[in-house]
């Protein structure tokens, strides 16, 4: 998610990528940073909702925002294989 960054360009970057796997970073505070792999399961006006992939299968929510203010960061697997490979 490059370039110029405003609510509205990352929720059409999101939307591109329902459905698909993403690394999810959130910075919970107090120096705990949570990494989990999920998948994009829907967005709405305000949130998006991703169903993480451990054992249990929750779904956690978070505002476009979070991901403006650098709170959640969203690694799409797709371009993460690109670059990956890119190096190879």
């Amino acid at each position: 998610m490059e370039g110029n960054k405003t609510l509205a360009n990352i929720r059409k970057d999101i939307e591109n990528h329902v459905g698909e796997k993403v690394t999810l970073k959130a910075n919970s505070g107090r120096k705990k940073i949570l990494v989990n792999d999920g998948v994009i399961e829907s967005v709405h006006p305000s949130i998006f909702v991703v169903r993480l992939e451990n054992d249990n299968q929750r779904t956690v929510t978070y505002s476009y925002s979070d991901v403006l203010t650098k709170t959640v960061s969203l690694y799409y697997a797709f371009i993460f294989l690109k670059v990956f490979f890119k190096f190879l």
